[in-house]
């Protein structure tokens, strides 16, 4: 036999008596003591016995409150305020405002969010008939819209003379005619279908909806009896987030302080939030517990997140004190900087997997708050254990996140900044980090700007 027949054969005795693990189970990974990062994890790939169109990512955010999206934004004064929030309720999520501003501004901001007509543009894209056509191209290339009205006023209220769509925008490319008036003139059939259709305040959220599929359009002006417009419907990509009353889900961040339980108060009878957020960056602690006992006592019907923990003995305690769903997640922000400064926190796909295990078995969703960067996360996050998973910098920088843009080295951005930083701490946030009663401000996190990324949709 030659010496290259029996190395074969040893080697074959060799794979055939031991037993070579092919992965670990999230057991065996996550019960070593070692803590991991959603990047120091991996998926092996399994069997698909269905197809893409049967997944369902309906899910709850907490045990009363169900979404059709599995996504939220994140209370931070530079992600979350009303158009966010409408934004993600139209998505089928929902959106936290968050509480770096004054009582009365959180409560204005919820109510517009209430106060918005579900199906409906907030802040629709009007163009003018006298704007050139270079201007409207730029305008599409920063915004991201698909399709806009045209009035003869460049407004909500004026008369509807076109709808502007990138195909049609592309076929008048490079003509002659310098304004969108004139494009509307002469190349009318390649701006506006004249078949286009519009409604009015007698058509029926599923006449809208009907229309918009039958026409294979994304939008639908409504038109008064003089054919000015009035509103404009968009396609429903997802069913939205809506109450019992057929409003949009809104949710609002609140403090641990006594004067926050008045916020609570203000937020319930004057806007009628849905849910509330204990926003801190340490949940664990005796302030949050007499906190959710509270509003748990104050407002029975109202449900409270509570947060942020990592570990499953934290879990307990706050699902014990009544917590409707657990926030996870600590110093795991791409802003935030609470694992350098105070040595405290724990890897984002290690706290998903320990906290999900407890807060399950509870019957308590949990939010995965922190450290996505990308949707490969997000799809870690829900395997592991999450039922929604919140983002913060992948929605800063969009349309809809607060702020203005401004040029920075040629780049248009808008600020992005953690709400450790002492530029947050300075506007209100130092209670989050328990610094509001020292003289001192340690910063936890960090600011800077980010890429405009365009509309959310």
């Amino acid at each position: 036999m030659s010496a290259a027949k029996i190395m074969n054969q040893r080697t074959q005795q060799t794979f055939d008596d031991e037993e070579v693990p092919d992965g670990l189970p999230a057991s065996r990974l996550f019960g070593q003591g070692i803590t991991y990062t959603y990047d120091d994890v991996i998926f092996h790939p399994g069997h698909i016995d269905f197809g893409a169109h049967e997944v369902i990512l309906a899910t709850h955010l907490t045990k009363k409150i169900k979404l059709t999206s599995p996504v939220v934004s994140s209370p931070m004064d530079t992600v979350t305020e009303a158009n966010m929030a409408i934004i993600m309720a139209t998505l089928g999520g929902i959106g936290f405002v968050h509480y770096n501003m004054s009582l009365e501004q959180q409560v204005e901001a919820v109510k517009s969010v209430k106060q918005q007509p579900a199906g409906f543009e907030a802040n629709p894209i009007i163009l003018s008939p006298k704007q050139e056509l270079k201007q409207i191209q730029d305008i599409q290339g920063s915004s991201g819209f698909r399709n806009a009205c045209v009035t003869d006023s460049g407004a909500v209220g004026g008369k509807l003379l076109a709808i502007a769509t990138p195909k049609g925008l592309h076929r008048v490319e490079g003509q002659s005619a310098s304004d969108l008036g004139n494009v509307i003139t002469a190349y009318q059939s390649h701006i506006n279908d004249r078949s286009a259709p519009t409604a009015s305040e007698a058509t029926s959220p599923e006449e809208v909806q009907l229309i918009m599929a039958k026409h294979q359009i994304e939008i639908l002006p409504f038109v008064d009896q003089s054919g000015n417009l009035v509103k404009v419907a968009y396609k429903q990509i997802v069913p939205p987030s809506l109450d019992s009353k057929g409003r949009y889900l809104v949710g609002a961040a609140v403090g641990t302080r006594q004067e926050d339980r008045t916020r609570v108060d203000e937020l319930r009878k004057q806007a009628d939030v849905d849910v509330v957020i204990l926003d801190s960056s340490q949940g664990d602690s005796i302030y949050q517990i007499e906190m959710l006992q509270h509003l748990k006592q104050a407002h029975p019907g109202l449900q409270v997140i509570a947060g942020n923990v990592v570990t499953g003995a934290q879990a307990r305690r706050l699902i014990a004190a009544g917590a409707d769903a657990l926030r996870v997640g600590m110093g795991s922000g791409s802003i935030c900087t609470t694992q350098e400064v105070c040595a405290v926190g724990r890897g984002q796909a290690t706290a998903v997997y320990h906290v999900g295990r407890v807060a399950r078995a509870a019957g308590v969703p949990i939010i995965a708050d922190g450290g996505v960067q990308n949707s490969g996360h997000i799809v870690k996050a829900l395997a592991l254990g999450a039922s929604t998973v919140m983002c913060g910098s992948m929605f800063a920088g969009t349309t809809e996140a607060p702020g203005e843009y401004f040029t920075s080295n040629g780049t248009r951005v808008k600020k992005y900044r953690g709400m450790g930083s002492l530029e947050a701490m300075q506007k209100g946030s130092e209670s989050r980090y328990y610094g509001d009663t020292q003289n001192i401000k340690i910063a936890q996190g960090v600011s800077g700007t980010v890429k405009d990324k365009g509309s959310i949709r």
